[in-house]
């Protein structure tokens, strides 16, 4: 049975090898190469390979928990995979944004992309030693970070909302780096999705999030990502009591 020890880091290990491909993706892909929605399509396989990459992330935790087999070394590999797929790779698609709504102009502006990669960083090696951090968050999980970034050129690629021009705008995608970079290390207290019973009383808060989070996809789809990260923040400043 010593084989279950190993389970959580292999799942991790899944996390930080989606991270190095979807990395990989959207390095090769070149800027000039968007000039139409569908272009964007080159993007998709990075944005599902991190979706896959945060399920991992989801499940290592939680599997660990359940086989009693948390580790030192699991926690490290864990924020080193984040690091990578959770830090790096959404700086690489706001560089990648950023090129392109820049193109013709002052194009070094997209590499402050990376700043939300720093902060990121600053994130998780601040979460390894926050003892405040077991039941709730302090500051913006990475995963949160990324699927709010990663969520960008799929809402290009299917704009049924008339919002490309708004999110190609440079200044825009900068204000959101550093915004995203900001609200990655504040103070400000965020819930966790960890239910430790099935009670309304005792998780009401995360079943009015998961619901309307469901309403908000159903009705816009991808558009819905930017606006449910919105909801997670705005939930926890709201009601910072959720038990």
């Amino acid at each position: 049975m010593a084989i279950k020890k190993h389970i959580p880091n292999a799942l991790t290990c899944v996390n930080l090898l989606c991270g190095c491909v979807a990395l990989s993706i959207i390095l090769g892909t070149k800027t000039t190469a968007f000039q139409q929605a569908s272009d964007w399509q080159e993007l998709m396989p990075a944005a599902v390979l991190i979706g896959i990459a945060a399920i991992a992330d989801f499940f290592d935790g939680l599997v660990a928990r359940a086989l009693r087999v948390s580790s030192p070394i699991g926690k490290d590999l864990d924020s080193l995979a984040d690091m990578v797929s959770f830090g790096v790779v959404p700086g690489a698609f706001l560089f990648k944004l950023l090129q392109h709504a820049t193109a013709g102009s002052n194009s070094s502006l997209a590499y402050l992309a990376f700043t939300v990669s720093i902060f990121s960083a600053l994130r998780l090696a601040k979460f390894n030693n926050d003892t405040r951090q077991s039941d709730s968050f302090i500051g913006l999980p990475t995963p949160a970070c990324t699927i709010l970034v990663t969520s960008l050129p799929v809402i290009l690629l299917n704009d049924q909302f008339g919002v490309s021009g708004i999110i190609l705008n440079p200044w825009v995608l900068l204000a959101l780096t550093f915004a995203l970079s900001g609200l990655l290390v504040a103070e400000l207290p965020l819930f966790a999705l960890k239910f430790k019973n099935l009670t309304w009383q005792d998780n009401s808060l995360r079943f009015v999030f998961l619901i309307m989070t469901v309403a908000l996809l159903v009705l816009l789809q991808a558009s819905a990502v930017p606006l449910i990260i919105l909801l997670y923040v705005l939930l926890s400043v709201v009601r910072p009591s959720y038990g």
